[in-house]
């Protein structure tokens, strides 16, 4: 039996639990060059896809992947300004997680970089 999550367009065979949500959301902000655009973002209000290709240095391919990610899962949002895409944090609350993820990683930087557990579940 599937069961449809009230807002996703698709059907999924078991819906995920809360937990399981939360860990995949997580999972969203666990890329570098995604926290580096949430970072640009909350300097500068507002940027286009090409100014983050060229701030970044990175290929619009992989940038452009990196925020559709972002938007999906509702970090950024987007508008149409004549024919670039200008992205936005969609939230407040967005630049202040990855603030209090700051904050406790200052208290904990040495396990953080020497925790394994991570670096082999991130790997699977």
């Amino acid at each position: 039996m599937s069961t449809v999550v009230s807002s996703a367009p698709f059907t999924l065979a078991d819906a995920p639990s809360r937990t399981e949500l939360l860990a995949k959301y997580f999972r969203g902000l666990g890329d570098p060059t995604r926290l580096r655009i949430l970072r640009l973002l909350d300097e500068d209000g507002e940027l286009s896809a090409g100014e983050l290709v060229s701030r970044l240095e990175m290929p619009q391919a992989t940038v452009s992947t990196h925020l559709g990610c972002l938007r999906w899962c509702g970090f950024v949002t987007t508008r149409r300004e004549e024919r670039s895409v200008i992205y936005s944090l969609a939230d407040a609350r967005v630049s202040e997680l990855v603030a209090v993820a700051e904050s406790l990683l200052d208290d904990n930087a040495e396990h953080v970089a020497c925790c394994q557990t991570i670096d082999r579940v991130g790997s699977a």
